[in-house]
């Protein structure tokens, strides 16, 4: 099978809110007030869990129809710790990420407790989002535009 390539295209309106466009969708991320915000939507970290359980919910029932069971519902908590330090530039000690993530799956079904290891373990290794997050995925940041130039004095 051919690779899927997902595309989004975003812009900033200020210095929190960011606007993304996702096929015909409209995505807003914001900060919270706390974190000098307008609170207008959720923000990065807190997207990278939901996407995360979005992806455990279809990977879930795509995996439940496999094994031929019926999986009615799904609910999903998650929960991440990070040290906000280094996203402030206040320190360089902790990395800028979750340290960890915490999830819940309780699943609204009539399978027995092995069905639902095994169920759990697929889910765990075919989730896009999962693996993202377990694994490195290389990344090229490029810088495109037109810039004003300065020189190294006039910065100082």
């Amino acid at each position: 099978m051919e690779d899927l390539k997902f595309r989004v295209q975003a812009y900033s309106e200020n210095s929190t809110k960011t606007i993304v466009k996702a096929r015909g969708f409209e995505i807003v991320l914001d900060e919270p007030e706390s974190l000098g915000g307008t609170n207008q939507g959720a923000n990065p970290v807190e997207y990278m869990l939901a996407a995360f359980c979005g992806c455990i919910n279809v990977m879930g029932h795509v995996i439940a129809k496999e094994m031929n069971f019926e999986l009615r519902s799904l609910k999903i908590k998650m929960c991440g710790n990070l040290n906000p330090e280094r996203l402030f530039g206040s320190s360089f000690e902790e990395r800028a990420g979750y340290k960890g993530i915490d999830v819940s799956i309780e699943p609204d079904c009539d399978a027995p407790i092995e069905v639902l290891e095994k169920w759990l373990k697929n889910i765990e290794d075919r989730c896009p989002v999962s693996d993202n997050l377990s694994n490195t995925t290389p990344i090229s940041l490029l810088l495109k535009g037109k810039f004003h130039s300065l020189k190294m004095s006039e910065l100082a």
